[in-house]
């Protein structure tokens, strides 16, 4: 029977039976005292008769739709569901219903639609606090008394409806601070299932408090979260504690698991708490030092506490034992200050100590990965909370400490296993080894016995895992995840620069017989076997990653003695001579093998670390390095290592044209020489440069690698602008040249082949490369030069052939987005240059193609990439070209010239053909947007005011929408253009003369069919200001004294209606506080009075958030 559901709310109140008969007659069970009595939501017994209610037919019919709405695999069935049900969630008319529901219905999904829709209500609608509070009594009698029939999950999205309303309620009354009171009382209770309620509860609140609210500013988010830690958190803390022990030992009572799991949950919520705003990242399972209150510190500091968590880990089964571990792993974060003296922090690092030795000398729990990993991170955190003189200090450190290094070594024995445990152990000891140089005293740390045997250790499985069979996901491979090798090698190097001489002699040790093994191998006369090569260059590529990361470290490091630059040349001179033995003979025709390009990605790894330390703008010219690479190889100085590694480049630009990664490296070095400015003059008279310039690389002509076409032509750029030389620029462009001429010799008919568009975009890419380069003045006039004007019909003629090809206009867009953008005021044309008019014309013609093509035809598949990418590059163009102060835009008014005006007409249609909510979806259509209308506001604004006044309207309200982002750089843009806008009235039209400008008359026209629209607009900017943490208030302030200025009755109003939205007691001292705002402020918008204004801003925001 379909249901007319607006026809339930105008239907009078029918009775019921079950339950809600048995109410009216008096006959319900009685409840227990310390339950709330039964209450209806603001309404009395004899006022339900009155209220829209259902029919109990209907609830029938509605438990059908709930049921489909939360199983139906059918989603048209699902959609139906949801449409007709929303409105007990949007509508707070219908909250008796969803009590109706929850006293009458029979199945666990309408219960659970009644609860859901609730807690939409109190989140999104400011309900009365007698209703609240009526809820709130309401859910804590509902689970008391019908909890035996309830499924788990209605009793999951009850308590989180109890949590929520309690959160928005917390300083409104004092009853929503009894929660922790209420939840206790039903751990009192003698059932499981009540005890199992209570700890649901407390799991729920914490998890509520600690969590943002769409529905709650951010700092009224805080100020709840810090007053629920202060008065709340370390009780349900303690309540934690007592019901684990009590769990553990009581024998008389039935323990299930999930109660166990919900303790152990609720201690580990409790140590997770956000204690000072911080807002980890949740998903990231690094956290900084536990900042416990000083009230916990009794509790913390007694060894039961610790020492239950090691209990539980003992008796519990996976996957809950790893949550006593995580517990473990937060006290073991404890900030140092809670410790008041030496004597209780070292007990308290004692237990710590003792509980992972156990562990370890047991192995229990440790054959479970999560298990495993979670104990790592313990280990991990020994380290980062506490000083190497500390550990010390303990006792049990010496068997402790040969405990972990012996742990640590089968770990890196069992690396497939514990590849991403294994950080935290190297974690350790690398911070281990960096304190021994400030260790004093005479007790030995013991880590000259155990390092060099972690890092043999290390070097050892880094070689077994080569031989070891990956899944066909290659992003398993180590040396095929950066993220992944970075974690591997982040703090390796630490522990080999400790005993740097026999670390140094172990790593030579292992590499000088592979690498033997490999140059025999490209010489050999018989066959080689290509497995076993793999494994070689699997094994080589290790060693050389590890090198490269030792050079690295050295950056950072005080290793600078000349005994470890020695060590560095041995370790370098065996990585230049691999190099130059990869090219040749049987290596040379291995260039498709996946384990040949790690192994020159590796080496392209190690030349830039390499070339930090010792190649360039910040080498040490005098190093002793280059005297040993003398000795070695013959390389004695910079130019000769730096010929060496271009070459390199370029025979991996020759060989590789189809392998991307290893292209995009070679370019990346490139560009990191190139860019550099003493590199790059060494690098001009080097002979392989020259190669690189006039070569045709494969690669170039490679789909794949057509990104990387604009590195390289952006690094060639570098290297041409760097002599000032007008015939070597028009040299080096020929190639470029040639296709230009070729693309605009061909055909209109013959424009759309394949060729055409794969040499075009190319061509793009490479120019674009090239404006990339030009940084002054003098290099964007030769570049200017030698495209404008022969060139640009041919950009022209391609948007016109090409516009509904995203691959060909992409490209062609960016090129333009560059070549406008004044950087460096590279555009900077003489005083009788038209130049700069000349180039808008041209941005014009192309901006006005694009989009009245691209507005002509319908998209209906993939709209970003085929609509809005090319939307928001346009916008990006006419934003710098429009910001680049190179044009004199009234020009094109003064002589009728429709440039400037097209353009913006077209940008326009372009932007009201997007909705406002994919405006903000799409990222970078985002922030093209809201630059462009920066741009508008402050230099076009006539523009703006002289639309429709529904368009109008329209962009006003896309800028108070991104004045409440959580981009502060897209808030600052929307209050530089909602100021540019205030300005402009107060200047024009408060202040203006008569008559007023064509514009001015628009403006008005505006403001009086939306006459709150400025009211509206500075409510929003002091609703920021005072109730979320901005972090552009200085931004902020701009409009805010403009739009007071406007109007100040405006702001009067506004005034009183904020004060009378506050509590009672605090309304005189915030008046008070809008009295200072304006202390010393006049009616002007010069730039000292708005700093004044800032300036009191900053003070009112600070002292009204006192309360």
């Amino acid at each position: 029977m379909r249901i007319l559901w607006d026809q339930i709310s105008a239907r009078p109140n029918q009775r019921g039976s079950g339950r809600a008969k048995a109410e009216r007659r008096g006959e319900t069970k009685k409840k227990d005292p310390w339950f709330p009595l039964g209450c209806k939501f603001g309404k009395s017994a004899d006022d339900l008769l009155r209220w829209p209610s259902l029919h109990l037919m209907e609830l029938v019919d509605l438990e059908t739709l709930c049921e489909r709405l939360y199983t139906s695999q059918n989603s048209a069935e699902r959609a139906h569901a949801e449409s007709t049900l929303k409105c007990f969630s949007l509508n707070p008319d219908y909250i008796p219903q969803c009590q109706y529901i929850l006293d009458n219905a029979s199945t666990p999904y309408a219960l659970v639609l009644a609860s859901s829709s609730l807690l939409k209500q109190i989140t999104e609608h400011k309900l009365s606090l007698q209703m609240r509070l009526d809820i709130r009594n309401y859910v804590i009698n509902y689970l008391a008394t019908r909890r035996p029939e309830l499924e788990t999950f209605v009793i999951g999205s009850l308590i989180q409806l109890l949590c929520r309303v309690t959160k928005f309620g917390w300083f409104d009354d004092d009853k929503f601070r009894e929660v922790v009171k209420e939840a206790t009382n039903f751990l009192n209770q003698a059932s499981s299932g009540h005890y199992s309620i209570g700890l649901k509860m407390l799991n729920q609140l914490i998890s509520e408090m600690n969590q943002p609210n769409v529905g709650l500013p951010l700092v009224q988010q805080r100020k709840v979260a810090c007053s629920f830690r202060d008065q709340s958190l370390f009780q349900i803390f303690q309540v934690s504690i007592t019901s684990l022990h009590q769990l553990k030992s009581d024998g008389n009572f039935q323990v299930s698991g999930v109660l166990k799991e919900l303790t152990l949950s609720l201690a580990l919520k409790c140590l997770s708490f956000d204690f000072i705003g911080t807002s980890v990242d949740e998903s990231s399972e690094e956290f900084g030092t536990l900042q416990i209150p000083s009230s916990w510190k009794p509790v913390v500091q007694d060894p039961s506490t610790v020492q239950i968590f090691f209990d539980y880990y003992k008796i519990m089964r996976p996957p809950l034992s790893k949550e006593a571990l995580e517990c473990l792993v937060r006290l073991a974060s404890v900030r140092r200050s809670l410790f008041t003296d030496d004597p209780a922090r070292f007990q308290f690092l004692g237990h710590l100590m003792n509980g992972t030795k156990e562990i370890i000398q047991t192995g229990e729990g440790l054959a479970d990965h999560d298990n495993y990993h979670e104990f790592c991170r313990l280990l991990g955190r020994f380290k980062v909370n506490y000083q190497l003189s500390e550990l010390l200090s303990v006792e049990s450190y010496g068997e402790w400490i040969h405990l972990v290094a012996e742990f640590t070594t089968k770990s890196l024995q069992s690396w497939q296993w514990a590849s991403s445990s294994v950080y935290y152990l190297l974690g350790l000891w690398s911070r281990l080894v960096t304190s021994v140089p400030y260790l004093k005293g005479e007790t030995p740390s013991l880590l000259d016995e155990t390092v060099p045997k972690i890092t043999e250790g290390f070097i050892t499985s880094r070689f077994n895992s080569n031989q070891a069979d990956f899944p066909d996901d290659l992003s398993e491979d180590p040396l095929d995840n950066v993220e992944l090798l970075q974690d591997h090698l982040e703090f390796f190097p630490y522990l080999c620069r400790y005993q740097y001489e026999t670390s140094s002699l172990n790593i030579m040790k292992i590499m000088d017989p592979i690498l033997q093994v490999y140059t025999e191998r490209a010489s050999s006369p018989i066959p080689v076997d290509a497995n076993e090569l793999a494994v070689i260059e699997g094994q080589i590529s290790w060693i050389v990653h590890i090198i490269a990361a030792i050079l690295k470290v050295r950056q950072i490091t005080s290793c600078r003695t000349e005994s470890q630059e020695l060590i560095d040349a041995e370790l370098a001179a065996r990585v230049l001579q691999l190099s130059n033995v990869t090219d040749i003979g049987v290596h040379s025709q291995r260039y498709g093998e996946i384990s040949k390009q790690r192994l020159d990605r590796a080496i392209l790894t190690f030349f830039q670390n390499f070339r930090k330390s010792y190649v360039g703008d910040h080498a040490m010219h005098s190093s002793k390095l280059y005297s040993r690479l003398s000795e070695l190889l013959g390389l004695h100085d910079h130019l000769v290592l730096l010929n060496f590694i271009v070459g390199k480049i370029a025979t991996n630009l020759k060989h590789y044209p189809q392998c991307e990664d290893v292209i995009e490296h070679s370019l990346s070095l490139f560009l990191e020489l190139a860019s550099g400015y003493m590199t790059g003059k060494l690098l001009l008279k080097l002979d392989s440069i020259k190669f690189i310039i006039k070569e045709n690389f494969q690669f170039l002509e490679e789909y794949r690698c057509l990104r990387s076409r604009t590195t390289f032509y952006y690094t060639l750029g570098y290297l041409i602008f760097m002599e000032d030389s007008p015939v070597k620029f028009k040299a080096s462009m020929e190639p470029l040249l040639q296709v230009m001429i070729g693309l605009e010799s061909t055909s209109d008919a013959a424009f759309r082949s394949d060729a055409v568009k794969h040499a075009f975009i190319g061509l793009m890419r490479d120019l674009r490369g090239i404006a990339m380069a030009t940084n002054s003045r003098r290099t964007y006039g030769l570049f200017f030069d030698w495209l404008y004007p022969s060139h640009m019909p041919l950009l022209l003629k391609a948007i016109s052939h090409w516009s509904d090809v995203p691959e060909v206009t992409t490209p062609l867009l960016k090129f333009m987005a560059e070549f406008v953008l004044n950087k460096a005021q590279r555009l900077s044309f003489d005083s009788s240059s038209p130049n700069g008019i000349l180039l808008f014309r041209e941005v014009s013609k192309l901006v006005v193609a694009y989009g009245s093509s691209i507005l002509s035809r319908p998209i209906n598949t993939d709209i970003y990439n085929n609509k809005y990418k090319g939307i928001w590059i346009s916008l990006i163009i006419l934003s710098r070209a429009l910001s680049g102060n190179y044009v004199n835009f009234g020009v094109f008014e003064l002589y009728g010239d429709r440039a400037l005006a097209d353009a913006l007409d077209v940008s326009l249609k372009m932007i009201l053909s997007i909705p406002l909510a994919d405006i903000f979806a799409y990222r970078k259509l985002t922030k093209a947007y809201f630059a462009f209308m920066e741009v508008l506001f402050s230099n076009h604004i006539s523009f703006i005011l002289n639309l429709d006044t529904n368009t109008f309207l329209n962009i006003i309200g896309s800028l108070e929408a991104g004045l409440k982002g959580l981009d502060t750089g897209i808030s600052s843009q929307c209050a530089s253009a909602m100021d540019n806008l205030a300005t402009f009235y107060f200047n024009h039209i408060t202040f203006g003369e008569v008559p007023a400008s064509p514009a001015s008359m628009n403006f008005t026209r505006h403001i009086a069919e939306c006459p709150n629209l400025f009211t509206e607009i500075l409510r929003t900017l002091f609703e920021i200001v005072l109730f979320e943490d901005c972090g552009n208030q200085w931004s902020l302030s701009r409009p805010m004294l403009s739009l007071i200025l406007i109007n100040e009755q405006m702001f009067t109003n506004l005034r009183i209606q904020m004060l009378a939205s506050q509590p009672l007691d605090q309304q005189q001292r915030l008046s008070l506080c809008f009295e200072k705002l304006m202390a010393d402020v006049t009616r002007s918008l010069d730039s000292k009075n708005r700093d004044k204004f800032t300036q009191n801003l900053t003070i009112f925001r600070r002292e009204f958030r006192v309360y």
